[in-house]
């Protein structure tokens, strides 16, 4: 009795404070966390990607079919020997904060991106030497060695580009107000609340963006951000929960738009970094292997997702052209679980994870603990936010954790910073020098049949190794107002803004 009040009350309190008249053209998105800091160069959250979508143009974007189409950059070629991009740049370009976008701008941008303390894109950005203004529009991007995956990593935040007098700001001081040259400009942010977004009148493509202001809105419970939408407080809501899926599609007032994604959800394993990495877990193989053989995926999919996702155990589905069928996805064997405990001296071990505090996670979560139990690993876990579980990941505090990476269209970026040794994105400190020299030469080529052995042949140690035990591939599950037309949903989940109008009725 206590526990329904509880939700209605909750429920109630949500849609109140979420009801109150908005101005016609205010676009209201509900997202699934509070994002990470909003410096391009820094953050690490998804959720800051879906801001940065509307507010930091980057120099090449993807369509629908996972294209590279001109964004701030209206053409590139490759040198002969592949180990140069030039990038020519789109004229009348202008930032938030008034400077012009010219090659200056985008040269320390992407200096920025490589040498700033702590940033998240160096990794990305590989093997590049030098960024060279080669005119007032025209940029040269040179690499000591041919890295396959530059215009990938240039349709991400690594090619987001900022004013040079933001560039040379950085941390809390740049995210105060952000000078990128987005189609929406910085306003204000409420933590845990709200980040309010106002249109940019001098965008290089302003006629296509036709609401005023955009409110993006942290709701991490997935059945409240689900009824928002629905009694019309929200027009867009990120990550449907599949149990959602029904009532959803039987109201009228909402759309659903489902499509193919490059996400993977996964348990993320300390192995390395600090005293969190002392456990049994993080120290022997033996035990990760026996919480992989404890795992169902198809059971995890049906009664976390309501089946709305691909059992996986790869950062990429297995109908991907880079997935490594060497190394299939494995059923549940419990017998073999509590063998490998035993293997390993044990007869039971007790693992804490790290769970962020959406409804999605705290599910799976569960799921997991349950299925672990039965093969005599106690799993304790901690609910936190997602900006504190990112953290925890940055810092070593933890010994493991649970949650997703939205996913690349190349394999690299979904690999590299995760697995090679000292990556910023590499929080439990794996290090195998073979899986280094593997990734790197996957990176080296663009001859996807000599990519695809260099990374089937990394895919067979760290899939052993297990610093990352991956469990599912998404789809991705969008809800909006009836009457929002517009919205074409591309891959990489990311809410693109161009062309969305509502209707009156």
């Amino acid at each position: 009795m206590t526990t329904c009040w509880t939700m209605a009350a909750a429920l109630g309190l949500g849609l109140s404070l979420l009801a109150a008249a908005a101005p016609a053209q205010t676009l209201r998105i509900g997202i699934g966390s509070d994002p990470d800091i909003l410096d391009p160069t820094l953050s690490r959250s998804v959720a800051g990607r879906q801001v940065f979508t509307a507010m930091c143009d980057k120099l090449i974007d993807i369509d629908a079919k996972l294209n590279f189409v001109p964004q701030l950059a209206t053409a590139w070629t490759w040198s002969e020997d592949g180990r140069a991009l030039t990038l020519s740049l789109r004229p009348g370009v202008t930032f938030h904060d008034g400077a012009t976008m010219d090659a200056a701008a985008v040269q320390a941008s992407l200096e920025r991106h490589l040498r700033m303390a702590g940033s998240t894109r160096k990794a990305e950005l590989g093997p590049v030497a030098a960024i060279d203004a080669m005119g007032p529009l025209t940029v040269r991007i040179t690499m000591n060695s041919v890295f396959a995956p530059l215009a990938a990593v240039l349709s991400d935040r690594a090619g987001m580009m900022m004013s040079t007098r933001a560039a040379a700001q950085t941390g809390e001081a740049f995210a105060a107000a952000p000078g990128c040259a987005g189609p929406y400009k910085f306003v204000r942010r409420i933590a845990q609340d709200r980040i309010e977004l106002e249109r940019f009148k001098e965008h290089w493509d302003a006629g296509r963006f036709h609401f005023d202001k955009v409110i993006y809105q942290p709701i991490t419970d997935t059945t409240i951000r689900a009824a928002n939408l629905r009694a019309g407080s929200l027009e867009i809501i990120e990550a449907v929960n599949p149990t959602d899926i029904a009532a959803m599609a039987a109201d009228k007032r909402v759309k659903l738009h489902i499509s193919p994604g490059l996400v993977s959800g996964y348990i993320a394993i300390n192995v390395g970094n600090g005293r969190r990495a002392e456990g049994k877990l993080g120290r022997d193989k033996l035990v990760r292997e026996a919480l992989d053989a404890a795992l169902d995926r198809e059971i995890l999919n049906q009664v976390a997702f309501n089946g709305a996702y691909i059992p996986g155990n790869q950062s990429v589905q297995p109908e991907s052209p880079f997935y490594s069928a060497n190394v299939p996805v494995p059923p549940r064997d419990l017998a073999r679980a509590k063998a490998l405990l035993k293997q390993a001296g044990l007869e039971q071990v007790k693992v804490q994870m790290s769970v962020p505090n959406t409804t999605e996670f705290r599910q799976a979560a569960e799921v997991i603990q349950a299925m672990a139990r039965e093969a005599g690993i106690d799993i304790e876990l901690a609910v936190v936010e997602v900006a504190t579980l990112l953290k925890q990941w940055t810092d070593g505090d933890f010994e493991s954790l649970i949650i997703l990476w939205s996913g690349r269209t190349d394999i690299d970026a979904n690999l590299y910073n995760f697995n090679a040794c000292g990556m910023a994105l590499n929080g439990g400190r794996y290090c195998n020098p073979e899986v280094d020299r593997l990734l790197n030469e996957g990176r080296g080529t663009t001859d996807f049949a000599k990519r695809k052995i260099a990374y089937d042949a990394a895919a067979k140690i760290y899939l052993d190794d297990r610093p990352y035990i991956y469990l599912w591939n998404g789809r991705l599950i969008a809800g909006t107002s009836a009457r929002l037309d517009g919205l074409i949903m591309v891959p990489d989940g990311m809410l693109r803004l161009r062309d969305l109008r509502l209707r009156d009725n």
